[in-house]
């Protein structure tokens, strides 16, 4: 919305809350806005601004409303509010509004919201919703240590920071009159609201850091593009109106409307998230597949050593690799017995291919592949149609025990472009080492 129109992303640390605030979640924040195309480096992105450096603006400005009448100082404790209310739950009932309280260690500076009338929100998305004023308790704008509270600070950091449009979620509506009656009582005109649904999970639950993954960053640790993510992210409580899903940046961001966002809640769906993902991968060239992976082929995810990858190999490898990966981290598993000594075995693969009868198609197919004169792809697969065939089996069961044998897998990249890339030696190595393990599978059955 700032690039359609124009103007500044304005990024805004609000750490006045020592206890929840540290460098390495700050961190976390600009890297992952970074990744995703947000960072100093755009003529519409402003910050990291730090809301603890503008305390002292926050103070005076809390001062100049207890000047201006509109906020007053309050001794009153939880438990006598209690009393005289006679519950928990109802809020400030004025009190001490005209007791002419001045400042004093522990007394709060609550602001005075207007008896009557209402307070008009006006929110893009939200239409005008109506708050009563006499509904709105006279709220904390200071502590009893004479600190200001969020709310007034983050209307003097959207009033010096020159902030016309401020768009969050929706928990924070109710918040929203308190906020602009303070804009108001503070001489200036509101900024221009728009309150976006929540986002919420497979069970209806709204996203929560507890419970669910939530971090931007742990997404892009686990193999998604950032391309991919910020296209799913855009169609959370929108649509470009068409039946169209995957689009360029550019495209979704000349189309986006903010009033044409939903209400109601958005569902994060993993599954989807990940398809968009696998056609992201798909669509990159092989050079930038090769460059994307490249994380996922070192320590500490692969389990080689820098002196067996050989980079030859994994860009031939890789065209293979690209068209099955809904993840860049599914790399490592495809291509890691190409470079290991000995393929990682899967046991519940070895247990399904290694029936009765698999030593002696791996013992035939080990005879046969050793006379191949051209160790190419097509004539190995020609090998292995004729083992079959001698045992009578299709090609798919015949291979089964060979795939496990060589790559330790039942799934994976095709098999006779594999066993070429790995070798006549290799191959041999592990059919032989596979056929005797089978043997004294045999014998133990």
């Amino acid at each position: 919305m700032a690039r359609q129109s124009g103007g500044t992303f304005v990024l805004r640390i609000e750490d006045t809350d020592a206890a929840r605030n540290k460098p390495e979640w700050i961190d976390g924040i600009v890297n992952a806005l970074s990744a995703i195309g947000i960072h100093d480096e755009d003529p519409a992105f402003e910050g990291p601004y730090f809301q603890s450096h503008n305390a002292d603006r926050h103070r005076e400005a809390a001062l100049e409303l207890f000047a201006a009448g509109r906020a007053y100082y309050c001794d009153c404790t939880r438990e006598q509010l209690r009393e005289r209310t006679g519950s928990e739950h109802l809020g400030y009932d004025g009190f001490c509004r005209e007791r002419g309280l001045t400042f004093e260690e522990g007394r709060a500076l609550r602001f005075r919201t207007p008896d009557e009338g209402e307070t008009v929100v006006v929110d893009l998305i939200r239409g005008e919703p109506a708050f009563p004023n006499g509904a709105i308790e006279d709220f904390v704008i200071a502590r009893g240590d004479g600190s200001p509270v969020f709310l007034i600070a983050n209307v003097v950091d959207d009033l010096d920071e020159g902030i016309t449009q401020v768009i969050r979620g929706e928990e924070h509506l109710s918040n929203t009159p308190k906020q602009q009656l303070l804009w108001e009582a503070l001489g200036a005109e509101p900024p221009v609201w728009a309150h976006l649904p929540v986002i919420v999970n497979e069970k209806r639950q709204k996203l929560s850091k507890r419970r669910d993954k939530v971090a931007l960053e742990d997404y892009l640790a686990e193999g998604f593009l950032p391309e991919a993510m910020v296209n799913y992210l855009m169609l959370l409580g929108w649509g470009p109106g068409d039946d169209r899903e995957i689009m360029p940046h550019d495209e979704l961001e000349q189309l986006f409307r903010i009033e044409d966002v939903n209400t109601a809640p958005a569902f994060f769906d993993v599954k989807k998230l990940t398809a968009f993902n696998g056609d992201y991968i798909r669509a990159l060239s092989p050079e930038q597949f090769a460059n994307a992976c490249a994380p996922w082929l070192v320590a500490p995810y692969a389990p080689w050593g820098p002196e067996a990858f050989d980079k030859d190999v994994f860009e031939a490898v890789a065209p293979l690799a690209q068209t099955r990966l809904a993840l860049l981290s599914e790399i490592t598993g495809y291509v890691d017995f190409l470079f290991l000594d000995e393929p990682v075995r899967d046991e519940a693969s070895w247990s399904k291919a290694m029936k009765a009868g698999a030593g002696d198609v791996l013992s035939d197919a080990r005879a046969e592949l050793a006379a191949v004169a051209d160790w190419k792809a097509d004539d190995l697969k020609a090998v292995l149609l004729a083992v079959g065939e001698k045992h009578g089996l299709k090609l798919g069961k015949a291979q089964a025990p060979i795939r496990v044998a060589v790559t330790g897998r039942t799934i994976g990249l095709p098999l006779f472009e594999s066993m070429e890339l790995l070798g006549r030696d290799r191959v041999l190595a592990r059919l032989d080492a596979a056929a005797r393990s089978s043997s004294v599978d045999e014998e133990s059955l």
